[in-house]
């Protein structure tokens, strides 16, 4: 998967378009794929709405949290002396490149926030029904349109176009998909039919949303590697998007989903969550190493107080 994404920033789909636009799909293809199974047979809809939970509070406090410990998130570098030499039109738009980096990412910030505030507000009443997952889905399509649109519109400016490789790309990704498909049906298949010890029915929302955060944190440290913070931020808040509004969204529209008790607790430390990065990006362009700890640390919260015992 890195491989492909490595060539489509080469293709006319790179910094937080890759991030938000490209990698979710691939980061969250299992989430998508496990509400679709649970809701083909009959689950309870409890599942998909912790794997989801489960999925965006990991990557925003423990992923998040720990890249920045470890790597740093500095989203605007620091500003080089300046030369008495008037830039280019080029450079320009290279420096400003952080800056519009940082925009897009308050946005999407800012896209979660919508998201799983709209995720609460249908939820208050303790049930997801058809009309609820119309809304949710209707959401992450129209998000998605503009995200499309961007993409187009930076094109048309830079005078590029998209290779005759995408396509390629995209067949590659879609047989992955598929494969993903087929070793998601087997394990809800196995944890559903084992009743002892951790790995059973009870956890099964738990242990399929840590299995599907894996990408995540790999694309998290691989592009935190090669410094590209705005890539595995835009990323993580991306892959949020897919699990709230679109796999819950999914499910509701097939089967109605009773919401449990503690589902709400877990939105609103996601809501925190989410507010902090949106305050540190705004303010600093960055997310502190301290700050960092204190993610990773609230996370440890939630597994204590949501872990049924």
């Amino acid at each position: 998967m890195i491989w492909r994404l490595e060539a489509m920033t080469q293709s006319g789909v790179e910094g937080t378009v890759l991030g938000t636009l490209v990698m979710p799909y691939c980061s969250g293809i299992g989430n998508v794929i496990f509400a679709f199974v649970v809701a083909k047979r009959g689950g309870p809809g409890a599942d998909v709405l912790t794997n989801s939970l489960v999925n965006n509070v990991t990557n925003l406090t423990l992923l998040l949290g720990g890249v920045a410990m470890f790597w740093g998130m500095d989203l605007v570098p620091a500003e080089k002396p300046k030369r008495r030499k008037s830039k280019t039109r080029r450079a320009k738009e290279r420096d400003a490149e952080p800056r519009l980096n940082r925009l897009s990412l308050l946005l999407t910030l800012t896209a979660a926030l919508f998201f799983t505030g709209a995720l609460w507000a249908l939820s208050r009443d303790g049930t997801l029904d058809f009309s609820d997952g119309l809304v949710l889905v209707g959401l992450f399509l129209f998000w998605q349109c503009f995200h499309v649109y961007e993409v187009l519109k930076k094109n048309v400016r830079e005078n590029k176009s998209f290779t005759w490789m995408l396509p390629m790309d995209l067949v590659v990704l879609a047989v992955g998909a598929y494969g993903v498909y087929i070793s998601t049906e087997w394990l809800v298949d196995w944890v559903s039919n084992s009743h002892s010890g951790f790995i059973n029915a009870t956890y099964l929302g738990w242990l399929s949303g840590w299995l599907m955060v894996l990408p995540n944190a790999l694309l998290a440290f691989y592009y935190a590697w090669r410094a590209n913070p705005e890539v595995v931020y835009s990323s993580q808040v991306g892959d949020g998007h897919i699990s709230i509004p679109l796999c819950i969204g999914i499910f509701a529209l097939q089967h109605p989903v009773v919401v449990p008790a503690s589902f709400q607790t877990g939105l609103c430390l996601l809501l925190g969550a989410i507010a902090v990065h949106f305050l540190f990006v705004a303010l600093l362009g960055r997310l502190p190493r301290l700050v960092g700890s204190v993610l990773a640390a609230a996370y440890a919260v939630f597994l204590y107080t949501g872990l049924p015992r």
